[in-house]
């Protein structure tokens, strides 16, 4: 490091190679940190496994790994963060920490443990309710947090990024709006929609956490959709403890033969899955869907796109224009949308032409950096 060269630790639960949006969204900041001139990024992230932290230099940055005592659904936690953050702040001279929050937990403690430095806290998520049959007990300890600690630690961060309008960020006085993108060079159109096979695909986590996906009512819409629609198939992909009662509940439907599970795909391979897809879905069900990355990049790519109208998804989707909206939670309504793409050519293409001028417009990586390069710099 230079003597002019400010440091901003990109302080992140879950850091590449775990794959998701979040991940992508810290990278990316971290990224663009390490190509402008005057800053230097670091990472302060936890383990995937194992309770001693470790210390890499990953894509030219600067990555520290904290140990994880626990995981709690989907949040990873340990009692020595408060104490290791401090210490690792210290120690990599950060001068301004950047925290991402879409759990309860690390981000949190990252904008106590600022001190005197300037923190920008990036919030991911709409509630955090889950609104799944035996949650309750979850969802109290949720609101709980989301009432009591949370507004805190919104008024300690000198600054709120909020990831969309849903957000609970969003709204506050000193929030901005800056939403996850997409890399337009990469993620580009295949041939037409209507050109394609009539293959689904789904990307996401696949977790009994995280139920509110809804991958059960996609299975249950395309069950209807498949005795319809001839040579339709569904593609899953992503990891989680999920992906067996998917798999079991596509038997249980008779339409084993015509789901795929891949597991998790990233760089090549995943643009190659969305690009050659005649259609992607994301049929979430609560708020907790504060975004959608997964449509972006099919959007980006051409690929039609059909989501549910709840949480951030209509923030991304404009129905009719550049995908289609449907009730979340609604199988019959979910397999109409998904038949009506699958079977009007004409629909599916201009669905994909509008979808890609959408991300190309709102969704480019470059400009929304450009936007937390110049927050950084004004801190």
């Amino acid at each position: 490091m230079t003597a002019t060269e400010r440091t901003v630790a990109v302080v992140a639960p879950y850091y590449p190679p775990k794959v998701g949006g979040v991940e992508n969204y810290a990278a990316r900041i971290a990224r663009a940190v390490a190509e402008a001139p005057g800053l230097r990024p670091v990472v302060i992230t936890t383990r995937l496994s194992g309770l001693r932290t470790t210390v890499d230099v990953e894509d030219g940055v600067q990555v520290i790994r904290l140990g994880a005592w626990l995981k709690l659904s989907n949040t990873p936690l340990s009692p020595l963060w408060p104490l290791q953050l401090r210490r690792w702040l210290r120690r990599t001279g950060a001068e301004v920490v950047n925290a991402h929050a879409p759990v309860p937990g690390l981000a949190d403690l990252a904008v106590a443990a600022s001190g005197k430095r300037p923190s920008v806290l990036t919030y991911h998520a709409g509630s955090m309710h889950k609104g799944e049959p035996g949650s309750g007990a979850a969802d109290r300890l949720i609101g709980l947090y989301e009432r009591r600690v949370l507004p805190k630690v919104f008024r300690r961060a000198r600054t709120l990024v909020a990831v969309s309008p849903v957000s609970l960020a969003a709204g506050h006085p000193h929030a901005v709006e800056i939403s996850p993108g997409v890399d337009i060079e990469r993620f580009t159109p295949g041939q037409p929609a209507s050109e394609r096979p009539r293959t689904i695909v789904y990307v996401g986590r696949m977790d009994r956490s995280s139920a509110w996906k809804g991958v059960d009512v996609l299975l249950t819409a395309f069950a209807e959709l498949a005795a319809e629609v001839p040579g339709a198939r569904l593609r899953l992909v992503g990891g989680g403890d999920a992906v067996q009662d998917h798999l079991r509940l596509a038997a249980d439907f008779g339409i084993a033969d015509r789901v795929e599970a891949v597991g998790e795909l990233t760089g090549d391979a995943l643009v190659e899955v969305v690009r050659t897809a005649a259609l992607a879905v994301l049929p979430s069900r609560t708020e907790a869907e504060s975004f959608g990355m997964v449509l972006v990049e099919a959007m980006a790519c051409g690929t039609p796109v059909v989501g549910s109208a709840v949480g951030g998804i209509p923030h991304v989707v404009t129905d009719g224009e550049t995908g289609l909206l449907v009730p979340p939670g609604d199988p019959a309504g979910l397999a109409a949308a998904c038949r009506k793409v699958l079977t009007d050519g004409g629909l599916a293409d201009r669905l994909g032409a509008r979808g890609r001028q959408e991300a190309e417009r709102r969704f480019a990586w470059n400009g929304l950096m450009e936007r937390y390069i110049k927050l950084f710099q004004a801190l």
